[in-house]
């Protein structure tokens, strides 16, 4: 026992509490770090020993600085649009998110630490040991956790010695909440700026020899069952600023085989001075060895696979090993950046491929469950017939609420394989080497077939094949077609006709009904016009052989007609062209908000030309919306905000030239110019060679732009269920079973109906949310996922390290990607995510991830387009070419290659986009 001289006063509860105390449970205490850390302590693991200063003794310290106006208003200044950027004052001179962060830290460095709080950090401090070296770190309640990790975001003091450091450090970490990188991190993750607090670990500083990070799954790639390793010499400062390029270790997890050595460069080594704080050490021989041995990797897997048994989930460990060889865990968080997995992976089961039908649809958006329920519902209709010997060829699976297809049989069937490739290229440039690196992995060889099972297989993985008959039919007779596709659309207006009143269980039954029987057997009579239209463009490219050049036939492609969105797109300008003849009109346009314009449509209480002409293109098209394949996202009926917008883009073009209906007729005239040019080549080799290329151009032209018919009749299927369901949402609403009628998108149908028998759906219904705007904050979408966690791209350029062109003569920033339509232009880029309140200038190049309909209205004033998605028939392209402006498209990495305000030169002809410095 201590005497009297020697006992501490006791703390006072609440302020600090030894790491040896802390449970799982105590998130809102003590912080993400501190509690992962009071677990893996419990469990045995090697932690350092320490003391926890709980988010008790910040608010106290908070409140003492008064900090709860200026963060309110950083909480004010947080919702608006713009957060993520800093970019949300909306007067002069007005703080803006930035600006409330610096008050606040400002008012936190100037005030004391309350006496009672210093009083029980130093007793803890002095219960480690009197001027014990320490490590400080920040320990958020919005840290280390499943959906954020806040890595990096934070600071961390290392080798803090004496009173006075200590309590400086913990002020430190308690400013460093309000940093403009950790304000701008929980904006844009969606974490209310004013419900954060924030803990400090404070454990006995680890003098390492050697130190770095270990994930239990591969972050790069998304491969499970992969350990990797990076190591430096010295602390781990070193590692985690960039300032050293470590060691790196790759570990099969299931084997502990060592699968790769790759050494850095390690010329930079941070190390702990004697009295307090680091200094950094040049390194003469860093290149010349490993700083870990073979068996101290091997010591660190073993580690990080059972922290990751322990939690549940592929966990990112930070560690250092000491002088003496013991290894000392620090830090312990999920791997936040992980893309699900497509089912519970078994090493044992074979590998699956999962290729995203999200991406190639042109949504990177996560899609809502009543969305992913209604695209299972029609891929169901198929299922049936989409069999062979036993396994069906067409499996779907959700995925990160995205819509994946197992093309694991395809892949594996000599002619599966070869019909995904020609659809790839066609409609996905980027899949293509992607496929074609999963064809060279063993687990993916072919399985020995006989011919008539690779046709029979590839028949039925492609049931368009089926409709050979009508498409022939179609080529004989365009018109003929042309007209049974325009009956198909009188019975489709009937099919969507329920007779009222209906229950809402007799709603769902419709709604069930026309998706998974009806809707299908319309749609397919409309493709064979399209269909025919690109075969006999295929028949003039064999036809003129090397008469044709780069980009021909994509100008015969221009201004088609019969094309449904083009016919969208030139009606929108239409209704400019009418409002600008009315200033009042343009006034309210060009100077009020879009959803404060949306809001007064609804209420009819716009200019009466706006009003009316707004109305009368929404009653054709307000069907139509930004990832409208998503039956849960509303339509521009409901919300025209995006169309207001796009308006208010359009009556800033002054040139007349430069007028989109002007541009759609000149790209007609060029279209037909160009196909009589390539006829005239041909008919120079002979005359029968010139009438097949004419005649082939004319019935390419005529029919091929039928292409965007079958999705613009499923999108007003979807539309017209969607307003069934609302009616469904809204009694479900009023008894009080979920919070709002729009909640029904967050069930499936069989939930709906356990809704109508009384059960309460709220609870469910918010953690979907939650997990909606988790996935929409993802930026990166795997193409190709394979049943391990592998993302098949990402473990390509892993693999490669860099990529170059394969002829080695592209100049410096140049990229590549796919010819989509030809062309050449300079200009601005302006990179859009999300075109709902985008700001496109007249002439801006477009870039952006993908396109679907929903964004064509911005093609009409773009100078290109470039894309990171797509093909030569992916719809972002034919409508680029419909309206004549240079594409390139399946870009890798273009939105963040390319920034906004750089100058692009594309080549629409070349696939080329160079980024001028």
């Amino acid at each position: 026992m201590m005497d009297s001289a020697e006992q501490v006063a006791p703390r006072p509860v609440g302020i600090v509490i030894d790491l040896a105390d802390v449970d799982a449970g105590m998130l809102p205490e003590v912080g993400g770090k501190a509690a992962n850390l009071g677990v893996l302590l419990a469990a045995g693991f090697p932690i350092p020993d320490g003391f926890c200063v709980r988010t008790a003794a910040y608010r106290q310290a908070a409140a003492a600085a008064g900090l709860g106006p200026a963060v309110e208003a950083l909480q004010a200044s947080a919702d608006r649009p713009g957060a993520e950027t800093g970019q949300t004052a909306s007067n002069p001179g007005e703080p803006d998110l930035a600006g409330f962060a610096e008050q606040i830290r400002t008012r936190l460095e100037a005030t004391p630490i309350p006496e009672d709080i210093a009083e029980a950090i130093l007793a803890a401090y002095t219960r480690l040991g009197e001027d014990t070296p320490v490590a400080v770190r920040s320990s958020s309640t919005a840290e280390d956790l499943p959906e954020a990790s806040f890595a990096g975001q934070l600071t961390s003091y290392l080798n803090v010695i004496g009173p006075d450091a200590l309590l400086a450090a913990v002020r430190g970490c308690w400013v460093s909440l309000w940093t403009e990188r950790a304000v701008a991190y929980r904006a844009d993750h969606g974490i209310a700026q004013d419900s954060v607090g924030i803990a400090v670990v404070v454990q006995k500083m680890v003098d390492a020899a050697v130190s770095g990070v270990l994930f239990t799954a591969n972050p790069l790639t998304g491969r499970r069952q992969e350990t990797v390793v990076d190591a430096a010499p010295g602390l781990g400062e070193a590692l985690v600023s960039g300032a050293v390029n470590p060691d790196q270790f790759r570990v099969d997890a299931a084997t502990g085989e060592i699968l790769e050595r790759r050494f850095g460069d390690k010329r930079i080594e941070i190390r702990a001075t004697p009295g307090g704080a680091t200094r950094r050490l040049q390194l003469q021989d860093g290149l010349q060895q490993a700083c870990l041995t073979d068996e101290q990797v091997q010591d660190l897997y073993r580690l990080g696979a059972l922290a990751e048994e322990h939690f549940g989930e592929p966990q990112d460990l930070e560690w250092a090993i000491e002088p003496d060889g013991e290894v000392r865990v620090v830090q312990s968080r999920p791997i936040t950046t992980l893309y699900p997995l497509p089912e519970p992976y078994d090493r044992d089961d074979g590998a699956r491929a999962y290729l995203c039908v999200s991406l190639l649809q042109g949504l990177t958006r996560p899609m809502t469950p009543m969305g992913m329920a209604s695209f299972d519902m029609i891929a169901s209709s198929n299922r049936a017939a989409w069999t062979s010997y036993g396994e069906a060829v067409y499996r779907f699976a959700q995925v990160g609420m995205r819509i994946y297809l197992d093309v694991t049989p395809l892949v594996r069937s000599k002619g599966g394989r070869s019909g995904i490739l020609r659809l790839m290229k066609a409609a996905d440039a980027r899949s293509v080497d992607v496929l074609r690196h999963l064809a060279a992995d063993p687990r993916f060889s072919l399985i020995r077939e006989s011919r008539s099972a690779s046709l029979k297989t590839t028949f039925r993985a492609f049931p368009q094949l089926r409709l050979l008959p009508q498409v022939l039919r179609a080529m004989a007779n365009p018109a003929a077609a042309m007209a049974r596709a325009k009956g198909s659309r009188n019975e489709f207006e009937r099919m969507l006709v329920l007779q009222e009143p209906a229950s809402s269980a007799r709603r769902l039954d419709f709604v069930e009904r026309v998706l998974g029987k009806d809707v299908t057997s319309v749609l397919v009579r409309e493709l064979p016009p399209p269909a025919a239209g690109y075969i006999w463009l295929g028949l003039a490219r064999l036809a003129l052989g090397r008469l044709a050049q780069t980009g021909d036939l994509q100008t015969v492609l221009r201004g088609l007609p019969h094309n449904v969105t083009t016919q969208m797109d030139l009606d929108l300008w239409r209704t400019a062209s009418v409002i600008r003849e009315d200033a009042q009109s343009v006034r309210t346009l060009t100077e009020e908000d879009p959803q404060l314009l949306a809001r007064r449509y609804r209420e009819g209480a716009l200019p009466a030309v706006c009003q009316n002409e707004l109305r009368a293109f929404l009653a054709t098209y307000g069907h139509r919306s930004v990832a409208e394949i998503d039956l849960g996202i509303p339509r521009w009926s409901e919300d025209p905000a995006h169309i207001i917008n796009v308006l208010a883009n359009y009556l800033k073009l002054t040139d007349p030239e430069l007028a989109p209906d002007r541009l759609f007729k000149r790209a007609a005239e060029t279209a037909e110019a160009k196909a009589a040019e390539l006829a005239a080549r041909a008919r120079g080799r002979s005359r029968l060679r010139g009438r097949i290329v004419a005649h082939s151009l004319r019935r390419a032209r005529a029919t091929a732009g039928m292409r965007e018919s079958p999705k613009f009749r499923l999108i007003a299927t979807l539309a017209a269920l969607r307003q069934q369901l609302q009616l469904v949402g809204k009694e479900l609403a009023d008894a009080g079973r979920i919070t709002a009628p729009d909640d029904i998108f967050f069930l499936d149908f069989t939930e709906a109906r356990v809704g109508l028998r009384g059960a309460d759906l709220r609870g469910p219904i918010a953690e979907r949310r939650r997990n909606y705007q988790r996935e929409m904050r993802r930026r990166h979408i795997p193409r190709l996922l394979l049943s391990d966690g592998t993302d098949v791209e990402a473990a390509m350029a892993a693999q490669t390290r860099a990529v170059s062109p394969a002829d080695g003569q592209l100049s410096p920033g140049t990229l590549v990607g796919a010819p989509a339509s030809a062309g050449t232009v300079t200009g601005k880029a302006r990179v859009i995510l999300d075109p709902v309140s985008a700001r496109l200038e007249p002439g801006e190049i477009l870039v952006a991830p993908s396109t679907d309909p929903g964004w064509t209205p911005l093609f009409m004033t773009a100078g290109a387009l470039v894309m990171e998605m797509g093909g030569p028939i992916s719809h972002g392209a034919v409508v680029a070419r419909e309206y004549g402006i240079p594409a390139v498209v399946g870009v890798p990495d273009a939105t963040t290659r390319i920034r906004t305000g750089d100058t692009l030169s594309v080549d629409g002809a070349a696939g080329t986009i160079v980024v001028e410095a």
